[in-house]
C-alpha cells in the first residue's frame, strides 16, 4: 500500500467497507425471511417459536422484546424489514449503503450508485409489509438487487484497494451471518431432542442450508442430510462462498491486497488477527468442534470477528489519518463517521455474543 494514497483509503475505506456490510446484511435478512415463510409451508404446523430465531440471528432479542414482546410473523417482518428505528432492519442498511455511497460517489461506478439509490427508493416506497401473495416476491426482489450490486461492483469498479475494502467488509459480514444461523439452530430450532433425526428436523436443517443459499451445493456434496455434515459445509469448507473458512480466507487475501505484506508476514494487527483466525479454520477439525461444544466454538468465532473488525477500523480509519494530520482533516470532513453504526450493530453482537442464553 503506497504511502501516499493513506489519506484517501483513511477517508474512503471505512465507508466503501460499510456500504458492503449493510449491502450483505440486508441481503441475508431477506434471505431469512424467505426461508421462513417458505417453511411455513413445508411443515404441517408452524412452531410458535419459528419466528424468534430470526432475531436471535440478528443479535437484537433484548431490543425487540422489550418493543414488541412476542416474536409472531409480523412483528418480525416488520422489525427486521421495514423499521426505520432499528440500526439493522433492511430499510436502515440501505439507507446507511445509500448515505455512504453518496459520499464516496467519486471511488464507485455510477452503475453502483444507480443500484443503491434504486433499491433505497423501492424500500421507502414500500414503508409497509406487502400484501400476503406479494411477500415472498417482495423479499427475493430485495436478494436479487444486492445480487445486482455485488455482480455491478466487480464488473464496474477497478478491483484496487478501495475494492479489496469492499470485499473485505462483505466477506466478514457473510461468515458472521453464517455462524449466527447455524448457532440459532442448535439452541432454539428444536422444540424438543425427541425430534432430532425425523422429517420435522431434516426440514429444518434444509432450511438452515437454504438460508445460506447452499442446500443445492451441500446434497451435491454429502447427499442426505447429517447435522455433522452440516456444520463440517457451513464452518470448514474451502469452496462454498458462504462457508465461514471460504469468507475468512477471501478476507484475508484481500487484506493482504491491501496492505502488500508478504505471505506469512504482519504489519498490522487486523492481520495477525486474521491470519490467526485463517489458520485455525484451516487445521480445525468438525470433530474436534463438536467435542468442544459447537456453540462454544461460534460463540469465540463471533468474538474473534468483531475483534478483527475493531482492528481494522483501528488500523485503516483511525491510526492512519493520525499519522497524516492533513489526510485526518480531510477524513472527518468528507462523507458519514461509522463510529454509531458500527457501536450499535457490532457491540451488541459482542454482548450477546458473550451471553450464550441471549444470543443463539
Amino acid at each position: 500500500m503506497k504511502t501516499d494514497s493513506l489519506p484517501l483509503l483513511s477517508r474512503v475505506a471505512d465507508s466503501v467497507y460499510w456500504i458492503a456490510r449493510y449491502i450483505e446484511r440486508a441481503e441475508n435478512i431477506a434471505r431469512y425471511i424467505g426461508v421462513n415463510l417458505n417453511l411455513q409451508i413445508d411443515l404441517p404446523l408452524a412452531p410458535l417459536h419459528q419466528w424468534q430465531p430470526l432475531i436471535d440471528t440478528s443479535g437484537d432479542a433484548d431490543a425487540f422484546k422489550e418493543r414488541f414482546g412476542v416474536a409472531t410473523q409480523t412483528r418480525v417482518i416488520e422489525y427486521l424489514a421495514y423499521d426505520i428505528e432499528n440500526p439493522n432492519s433492511i430499510s436502515s442498511c440501505l439507507r446507511a449503503a445509500r448515505e455512504n455511497a453518496r459520499s464516496v460517489r467519486e471511488t464507485i461506478s455510477s452503475e453502483m450508485w444507480a443500484q443503491i439509490n434504486g433499491m433505497y427508493l423501492q424500500i421507502q416506497a414500500q414503508r409497509s409489509l406487502p400484501e400476503p401473495e406479494r411477500m415472498l416476491d417482495a423479499f427475493r426482489e430485495i436478494r436479487l438487487g444486492c445480487h445486482l450490486f455485488e455482480g455491478l461492483t466487480g464488473a464496474t469498479m477497478s478491483h484496487n484497494e478501495a475494492w479489496h475494502f469492499m470485499k473485505l467488509g462483505r466477506m466478514l459480514e457473510r461468515a458472521d451471518k453464517t455462524s449466527r444461523i447455524l448457532d440459532v439452530k442448535y439452541f432454539m430450532l428444536l422444540p424438543s431432542a425427541s425430534d432430532v433425526g425425523t422429517p420435522y428436523d431434516d426440514i429444518h436443517w434444509s432450511a438452515v442450508l437454504r438460508s445460506v443459499s447452499g442446500f443445492e451445493m451441500y446434497r451435491k456434496k454429502y447427499g442426505r442430510i447429517s447435522p455433522s455434515d452440516v456444520v463440517d459445509f457451513l464452518v470448514m469448507d474451502d469452496e462454498f462462498p458462504r462457508a465461514v473458512r471460504f469468507c475468512i480466507a477471501s478476507a484475508y487475501d484481500s487484506l493482504q491486497a491491501i496492505t502488500g505484506t508478504p505471505v506469512g508476514a504482519f504489519r498490522y494487527r487486523s492481520e495477525q488477527l486474521m491470519g490467526q483466525l485463517r489458520a485455525e479454520l484451516d487445521f480445525t477439525s468438525v470433530d474436534t468442534v463438536i467435542r468442544g461444544g459447537l456453540h462454544e466454538y461460534l460463540d469465540r468465532l463471533q468474538l474473534k470477528m468483531n475483534e478483527i473488525d475493531g482492528s481494522l477500523r483501528d488500523d485503516f480509519a483511525v491510526r492512519l489519518p493520525q499519522a497524516q494530520a492533513q489526510g485526518q482533516t480531510q477524513s472527518q470532513s468528507q462523507g458519514p463517521s461509522q463510529s454509531q453504526s458500527q457501536s450499535q450493530s457490532q457491540t451488541t453482537a459482542v454482548s450477546q455474543s458473550a451471553n450464550a442464553n441471549q444470543t443463539a
